[in-house]
This record gives C-alpha cells, structure tokens and sequence, in this order.
C-alpha cells in the first residue's frame, strides 16, 4: 500500500495520523518559512504554546523573552505536552499558561473544527494559525492524499469561529496555497470612513505662533482625518472634496485678509471653524467680517474682546481662549538676565528649543504676542512693546485682549509687572477646557 492510500484509509477511520508523525521525516524543511512568518506576528514576551509544533522551527524565529511551549500528537522532546486534537481534546492546563496559541498546518487534520474552537473560546486564549484555502487547491482526493480532513473555504473557516465567539483580526497570504489568521476574542473596531480637512493659515510664515498652531491643530484633529493645508497669502484653492474647513490656526485675520476669495472659500464648504482672533480692528472690513463670522459653522474667538466687538448675538461664537498656551507648561525660570524678544524671535529654531529658551528666563521683554504668552508661565517679571506695523502709530490691541483675558486687566506697555502665576494656572486650565469641547466638536462634525 503506498502512502498515500494508506493516509486516505486512515482518514476513512476518523482518527489521527499517529503512525505518519511519529516519523521524523514526514516533517517537511519547507515549513520552517511559514514559522518565520508567523513569529513576525508575535509580540515579545509572549508566552507561546505551540500545537502540532513538528520541528519546532517557531522556537528559532521567536522575538526576545518569548516562552515556547510546545506540543504535538507524539512527543517531540522531554518538554513536549502530548495531545491528540481529534482524540482527546486540546491540553487544556497548556493553554490555560499561555499568551497565545499557534497552530500551524493542524486545522486541516482536524475532523470536527467547530468543536475545537469552542473548547478554546471557553479559555479566551488568542490563536494564530496557517489554513490552505480549498479555493486555492480545490482538489478533495489530491487534498486527501496530503492527510487533510476538510476541505474548508476561508470564509466558511472563519465563519467557523466567529460562531465561537472568534474574530480573525489578520488574514494575510503567505503563499500560493494557505494563509496565515490570527484569531482573538474581540473584533477589532470598525474603521471610520476617511474624511478630508483642510487648514487655511499663516502656516508658511517664519514666526513663532504660526508655526506652533501648525502642531496644536494637528493635535485636535481625530485619526481618520486627512488632512491638507493653504495658506492665506498667497491663497490657495480649497479642494472640493473638503469635509470640514477650518480658518485659522490661533493666529489673527486683519484687513486684507479678509477678501471676497476667503469668503467664497468658506461659504461653499460643507462645514466651516475659525480659530482666530483680531487685530488692528480700526482698519478691520466690518461687513465682510460679519459675512465671514455668519459663514462658520462655528468661531471660536481667540479673545473676549473678539467676542464683544464681533461676536455679540451669535448664537455660533464661542470663547476659546489663546489656545496656544496648551503648548506652554508651567515651570519656574532659573536665569535671571533679561531676555529681550523682537520681531525675529527664533524664527528657524525647532518650537521646543523657542520654548524652552523663553521659559529659562526670569525677565522677559516682549515685542511679540505668543512669546509673551509664553513667558507668562515661566518669568517672575514680564513687559511687552506693542505692534504698530499698519501706519506706525495705531497697536495690534491683541496684547491688551490677551491681558484682559488672563489678568482681567491690561498694562501699559514697555513697563514690566510682576506675573500672577495663579491666574496663569487658571486661564490654563479654562483654555484647555474649552479646546477639549472644540476638539469633541471637531469629531462631531467629521462622524
């Protein structure tokens, strides 16, 4: 009788193939490659239990501080816990010490399958396993003459153990004939679909609160967004397939950026936020402001004052508060020289070593907002200059708000105070308050 017959009479009794895998040579070198791939599956530490373990070739492959268990219809060394599937079950006490449960070319030796799964779904143990596809040898006598028992569809096989409480959480090909499951006791979640941001901003600018509004919108942002960005000068088009448009990134808008090309911008969007404030207000286009503002899905204002000159009676305005002191921590200065900021503060230097250049001081002049905002949580002493870069005499007014924000009060310029730290902590914690209800918003409108 040759082989393959005699493993096809052996499959006609229901009963597993003792005498083949008690031969050392049934166990074919060709397997060692599927091992490799599976241990590319397997975390390090894990504590592994290998079922129909052969040649023990997973054991090689294993990541650092894996255990390895393995088990076999015939004991493969003095480590071996014997177990004959079809027979008596899986060992369950191995089981019960392991991570995970490798089982790789057994499933298709195993005569009642759903059974099987249902005694390891009772443990809660994970499987990672290897199954040739009947779709890919679709073959049944050529099948039987390897010793394979079923002749099981990938989805029938996983339909198998998703009525035992599995969910395959990897299906991956390994070859032209099986594939490689991990199987675990959760379903992974659903995808959500992608959706399409897109940032309008001074983003391409060199200086410092630009550049840190880039990371802190990216913060906010929930992780099926996809995400492109314009500038306002020179203005880029809008892609039309935009889910959500958000104007600003904490920075100002004045005068003339204020056109009838971001107005259309936002007007057309599906949904539309700022996160902006004002400055230089004398010269600010009222009508297009008001036009802008009622566009939006929601402004959250950078200020009260924001609020108070613009917002007054919309029911889609929101206080936000300068978000761009979530970047700022609280620590105290230990160099008592006094640092001076001007126009160029830092511009190319990474945003962390800016901030903790600022931070270092105790005395901190400033002639640029965010800076000063910076300082604020870290200087005993601070000062500012206002920004007259319109006509040379008329100020930005975005100091005073900010102050009046923080301090409930301003204070005249080119005159250092002393920072009431309490305070600070309290405009912190109430800012980051209301961008936790923006960042909810955000995910709202992009589910």
């Amino acid at each position: 009788m040759d082989e393959a017959e005699r493993r096809k009479q052996v499959i006609g009794a229901g009963e597993s193939d003792i005498t083949r895998w008690s031969d050392p040579t049934q166990l074919e070198p060709a397997w060692d490659a599927r091992a490799a791939v599976a241990a590319n599956l397997i975390p390090a530490g894990t504590r592994v239990l290998d079922i129909g373990c052969g040649a023990m070739a997973l054991e090689r492959y294993l990541p650092y501080a894996c255990t390895y268990q393995p088990s076999d219809i015939v004991a493969r060394d003095a480590r071996t816990v014997v177990a004959d599937l079809n027979a008596g079950g899986p060992p369950l006490e191995a089981v019960g010490r392991a991570d995970l449960i490798v089982m790789l070319g057994v499933w298709e030796y195993i005569y009642k399958p759903e059974a099987l799964f249902a005694a390891f779904a009772a443990t809660g143990k994970p499987i990672l396993c290897s199954y040739c596809d009947a779709t890919l040898t679709p073959d049944a006598a050529r099948r039987r003459s390897l010793g394979w028992v079923n002749d099981f569809k990938l989805p029938e096989l996983l339909a198998l153990a998703r009525a035992s409480g599995y969910f395959p959480t990897v299906v991956k090909q390994i070859d032209a004939l099986q594939f490689l499951i991990r199987f675990d006791r959760r379903p992974l979640p659903p995808r959500p679909a992608s959706k399409r941001v897109h940032v309008i901003s001074y983003y391409n600018a060199g200086n410092f609160g630009d550049r840190l509004g880039y990371h802190l919108v990216n913060e906010i942002l929930p992780p099926h967004a996809e995400v492109t960005w314009g500038t306002l000068r020179p203005a880029a088009p809008v892609p039309s397939d935009t889910d959500l448009l958000i104007l600003g990134i904490g920075n100002s808008l004045f005068g003339e950026l204020i056109d009838d090309h971001l107005l259309a911008a936002v007007a057309k969007s599906k949904a539309a936020i700022g996160i902006f404030g004002t400055q230089y207000r004398e010269h600010l286009p009222a009508d297009k402001l008001h036009k802008l503002i009622a566009s939006l899905t929601r402004w959250y204002a950078r200020y009260e004052e924001d609020v108070l000159l613009y917002g007054r009676g919309a029911d889609n305005v929101t206080h936000l508060g300068d978000w761009l002191i979530n970047a700022f921590p609280m620590t105290p200065a230990d160099t008592d020289q006094l640092l001076r900021i001007d126009g160029t503060v830092l511009q190319n230097l990474p945003i962390d070593r800016t901030i903790q250049q600022i931070q270092r001081h105790k005395r901190v002049l400033s002639e640029r907002l965010h800076p000063l905002l910076c300082a604020l949580t870290s200087a005993e002493r601070v000062a500012y200059v206002e920004q007259r870069e319109v006509d040379g005499k008329i100020v930005s007014g975005k100091f005073r708000s900010m102050l009046i924000d923080v301090f409930g009060q301003t204070y005249p310029e080119n005159t250092p105070w002393i920072v009431d730290r309490g305070r600070v902590a309290l405009y912190k914690a109430k800012v980051r308050a209301n961008t936790d209800a923006l960042k909810s918003h955000i995910a709202a409108l992009l589910t």
